[in-house]
């Protein structure tokens, strides 16, 4: 299935995105959950090379990858096995925001969880939030 963004599919993020504030509705129930997911995701590889005086020495390669916001339906275990005993195409992916900074993305989840007030019914596959988020720097 695929994600949903201002009533437009999305096949690719923008380039600048670090990641997005979605929710995930189960179109059999109704029952939502609100999300945040990174677009790439940080990788240390550790490379041995070996000096003029023949000792070796390690250091490490930092790079990045696309991660699989494209399959991905939530970090929560009930959602995640009604997906697989229902069936995706039973799920209506939306992204809610883009966000162009971890903090951002860390704030908007929360405030979406809080405004929708995902713990206080069980409407919502929620059951924590969980938020550290400094002063956006401007």
């Amino acid at each position: 299935m695929t994600w949903i963004f201002e009533e437009k599919i999305i096949e690719t993020l923008p380039e600048d995105v670090v990641g997005f504030v979605y929710m995930i509705t189960n179109k059999l129930t109704g029952r939502k959950y609100i999300g945040k997911k990174l677009s790439k995701f940080k990788k240390i590889r550790l490379k041995t090379s070996r000096l003029k005086n023949g000792t070796k020495k390690k250091s490490k390669i930092r790079y990045e990858i696309d991660s699989d916001w494209q399959t991905y339906y939530g970090s929560n275990t009930v959602l995640s096995e009604e997906v697989k005993t229902t069936g995706s195409e039973n799920f209506h992916r939306q992204i809610l925001r883009y966000c162009y900074s971890k903090n951002e993305l860390n704030y908007w989840e929360a405030k979406y969880q809080f405004d929708y007030g995902v713990l206080l019914s069980g409407d919502w596959y929620n059951e924590w939030i969980s938020v550290k988020v400094r002063k956006l720097k401007i």
